[in-house]
């Protein structure tokens, strides 16, 4: 009797050249042998051929998804915000520099007074900005005086007094911009101070409160995060492939960019090529990643010209409808698998982008041969994310839009799709609304821990043992049913509390 009877499952070249379009969900792996620790999985990993993250997590390049500081927090985790470029270049150059000139997951825009104004409104108060700092002429680089707390200022009866006659004066409230969490939060305690202002070249750049410090001591523990050889955090920026796009990068760069993302649907084209080429020659020394592409022809132009990375997927992310509209695309599982067979023979990174809504995903995704996973509807609802929380039927929710909705196009988002000199305007995503998620600093260590679980279930111990035990046909896979997939879930109850952490 044969003894490819007893065999289990299939090899994963076998079963991504049968002419089928693969989801995540699609697929399975049969679990391998465990001969470590969950602890002893290490998912230290490459954005671009340069770029080097500790975790595999890369925030997507969405205006409901990547500013300041949802970058911010994504470094702190060891992973990576590519902040969009539907704004002007000089405010994606502004969020970039932001990023680069704190070392804490905080973000607070301080409001900056002289002694002689006078606050007449509480709009200068809000949750991220309960102080007001006290300059000598108001700007944020002049001599800090003090401050004024909105908790003490809603208790005056006469709102028209001058700053200066009820301002905490005191001057030694500052910290250098390079003091982590553990070193402002000594501060505090040794001064006795609620509130601490973080200064660079003598210029304030965060009011940093102690109940902020306390909340994010009580997420887990954060690590060095992605830092460059400065010490200041990394962060990628997106950019098009027009004439204009070469002005936008100069300004990226002199604002310390680390890499830059060539933001199309269709990455394929003449112009991104050229867009390539001119980044490669005029700046040498930083990377860009290339995309988005999902087939093994489009992967090979791109690295023909030279990328340091590529973005894979198409019409897979929960608000993008272009394999509806367009009738192109391709399953995630297979575009993924395809796309890093060819670029690992070339040492350039893959990015899974779109398709992510749970840690069994991104373990799909690494293992198939990813080297990252950029997320955006995950990451999207978060305390970090873009926008203000909204009410909906009793549930707390933030925006998110596909960059192919109308309503992104009219801010610049067309050119993504070259639809910026069409005429008519099509869409390829849509508006929507995601719950609640809490912040960043606390979900994503979780989900990162069921990663490695996942791993360690395959026997893979890091992202390459998980590459080369796919390759060698070591690990299996199996297509699951309808039937299959359901099972695989929550299924039977008449109700259930969903909580993952």
């Amino acid at each position: 009797m044969s003894s490819s009877i007893f065999e289990d499952g299939f090899s994963s070249d076998r079963l991504f050249n049968q002419g089928y379009s693969y989801t995540y969900d699609d697929v399975i792996f049969l679990p391998h042998y465990i001969d470590f620790p969950t602890d002893s999985v290490h998912l230290a990993t490459r954005l671009s051929r340069r770029v080097p993250l500790s975790i595999p997590c890369v925030s997507s390049p969405m205006d409901t998804v990547t500013e300041a500081h949802m970058a911010i927090s994504m470094a702190a985790l060891g992973g990576i915000g590519i902040i969009h470029s539907n704004t002007t270049p000089s405010e994606q150059a502004h969020m970039v520099k932001a990023v680069k000139s704190r070392r804490v997951p905080v973000l607070s825009n301080p409001v900056f007074k002289s002694p002689s104004d006078r606050i007449q409104s509480d709009d200068v108060f809000d949750s991220s900005n309960p102080y007001v700092l006290v300059t000598e002429n108001g700007c944020p680089s002049s001599k800090l005086l003090g401050y004024v707390a909105g908790r003490d200022w809603a208790k005056l009866g006469d709102k028209e007094v001058k700053i200066y006659d009820y301002m905490v004066n005191c001057t030694d409230f500052t910290v250098p911009w390079s003091y982590d969490l553990g070193r402002i939060g000594e501060h505090m305690e040794e001064k006795r101070r609620d509130v601490v202002a973080t200064v660079r070249d003598d210029e304030v750049v965060d009011v940093v409160a102690k109940e902020e410090v306390e909340r994010i001591k009580g997420y887990p523990k954060l690590g060095v995060g992605t830092v460059g050889p400065n010490g200041a955090w990394r962060v990628g920026a997106a950019i098009g492939t027009r004439e204009t796009d070469k002005e936008r990068l100069e300004g990226l760069v002199k604002a310390g960019v680390d890499v830059v993302v060539l933001d199309s649907s269709q990455g394929n084209s003449i112009y991104q090529i050229e867009m390539i080429k001119y980044v490669k020659k005029t700046y040498s020394n930083l990377d860009v990643v290339g995309g988005n592409v999902v087939t093994v022809s489009q992967a090979q132009n791109l690295i023909q010209a030279g990328v340091d990375g590529l973005r894979v997927g198409m019409g897979s992310g929960s608000i993008c409808t272009t394999q509806e509209v367009c009738a192109v695309g391709r399953g995630q599982a297979t575009a993924v698998y395809k796309v890093a067979s060819i670029a690992s023979q070339s040492g350039v990174p893959v990015i899974a982008d779109g398709g992510i809504s749970n840690s069994g995903h991104i373990v799909k995704a690494l293992v198939l041969g990813a080297s990252t996973v950029m997320m955006g509807s995950f990451l999207a609802g978060s305390n970090e994310a873009p926008g203000a929380y909204e009410y909906q039927n009793g549930h707390r929710i933030k925006k998110y839009r596909g960059m192919g909705s109308l309503e992104a196009m009219t801010k610049g988002s067309d050119q993504r799709y070259l639809g910026d000199t069409a005429k008519l305007k099509i869409a390829q995503g849509v508006v929507g609304a995601v719950a609640d998620k809490g912040s960043v600093l606390k979900f994503i260590p979780y989900t990162i821990q069921a990663v490695k679980q996942g791993f360690q279930d395959l026997g893979a111990s890091s992202l390459q043992s998980g590459h080369d035990l796919l390759r060698t046909s070591v690990l299996r896979l199996e297509v699951r049913t309808g039937a299959a997939q359901v099972e695989g879930g929550v299924h039977g109850l008449v109700s259930y509390e969903k909580k993952s952490f």
